[in-house]
Formats: C-alpha cells, structure tokens, sequence
C-alpha cells in the first residue's frame, strides 16, 4: 500500500536569497503551516479561476501559531517562522528583540526553560493569560478589558506587517491575500495591497486525503 506526507511543517521551498540570515552560520529555516497553508491556496487559487502552479499568494494561517507565507507559482518560496520570527502567537514570541533574548538566556535559567518559556509561554498568553483567541477576542470587545484589546490590536499590526513583507517578496504582484480570522482588522492595513479572500482552513484530514489522491490521479510527488 502506497504512503505518502503531504506538506509537512518542515517544506522548504524558499529561494537561496530568502534563506540567508545576516549572521554567517545561521540560516533562515522553512518551518510553517505548509498542510493548512498549501490547502488554502490551492482554494483561493481555484477561485482566481487559477491552478495554484500559476497564483501569486500570501496566506495567513492563525492558530495556537501563526505563520504568514508568500506563494509563487506552486512554491512557498518565503514565511515567517513563528519558532523564530514574526508576528507572535497565542503562546509562542515571534520575532523578539535580540538583545532581550540574550539577556534572558543570560539571567540565571537553564536553556530548557528558556525554550519553554519562549515556545509555550510567549505569545499572547504571556500577556493575557489565556492561549484561547476567542477567549481574547470576547473580553477584548465584550468585556472592555484594554489589555486583551491591545493584544488583539498587536497580533493584527505584526501580522499585517508580515504580510507586506510577504507582498515585498512577489515584488506587490499579488493576485490575493488570504486568511480566516482579523478579517477586518488585517484588511485595514492590506486591503490596498491585493484581493482579501478569506476561507476556512484547519481542515488537515481533508488536506491530507487531497494530496494522496493528487499524486494517485497522476501528480508527481518528490522522493526523498
């Protein structure tokens, strides 16, 4: 019985240029949402009236991490690695200021809790308590509480700051931007950018079930 990944988190699909970092020895990794993100912008590009081998795309994917790629032709050919950069998450930091990390890898805990902390205790949990967006959501704007309203303002500004990066990388030839939560809030920022399309995603048995049979209907699928 055949078996096949699909799109596993570990894609790398990005250019050589996109990979270099700014510090010899340490190199830009491919690390995002590829099963979720894949999945949506072969959707949006069906309804471009395009195969996803001939859209220009970013997409936002929004979970307990978050991740922003730049589609090209089939490619992922660029993203933000929530482990590493970009907007922060639920529980994870992002892009942190350099200097802070150092000094907090230098305050006395073990480089154990340091990964702890920044991988599951980032993020807007760190400020709010919670790891639960509609949870953020309802007290930002039912309950009035000004410290989830600026967490949710936050996560809408880094990500939208992501996405024109992402528009920076397919040189603002964009045929959409998509993603399925902020909808209002990120598209103040981009609307002007490109096409806003937002759809579902989350949907990773679906998506898995869609790439086996793209390669057993006749896709060629990679061999490693």
């Amino acid at each position: 019985i055949p078996a096949f990944f699909v799109d596993p988190v570990c894609v790398d699909e990005m250019t050589p240029v996109a990979h270099v970092s700014g510090f010899r020895g340490m190199q830009r990794e491919s690390f995002f949402h590829a099963l979720n993100q894949k999945s949506i912008a072969r959707k949006a590009a069906k309804l471009l009236g395009k195969s996803y081998e001939e859209a220009r795309l970013i997409v936002v994917h929004m979970g307990g991490g978050v991740s922003v790629a730049a589609h090209e032709n089939g490619l992922a050919v660029d993203d933000f690695n929530v482990k590493d950069e970009g907007a922060f998450g639920m529980d994870r930091g992002g892009g942190l200021p350099v200097n802070a990390v150092i000094n907090l890898c230098y305050s006395g805990i073990t480089k154990k809790e340091v990964k702890k902390l920044l991988g599951t205790e980032a993020g807007a949990y760190s400020y709010v308590g919670t790891k639960d967006f509609r949870e953020v959501e309802r007290r930002a704007f039912e309950e009035k509480d000004p410290d989830c309203r600026l967490v949710f303002d936050a996560m809408a500004y880094q990500l939208a700051k992501d996405v024109g990066a992402m528009a920076a990388v397919l040189k603002f030839r964009v045929d959409a931007i998509v993603y399925d939560r902020f909808t209002q809030a990120i598209t103040d920022y981009v609307g002007n950018l490109a096409q806003i399309l937002r759809l579902p995603g989350e949907e990773e048995m679906r998506s898995l079930a869609e790439g086996a049979l793209r390669v057993l209907h006749g896709e060629p699928a990679k061999v490693y």
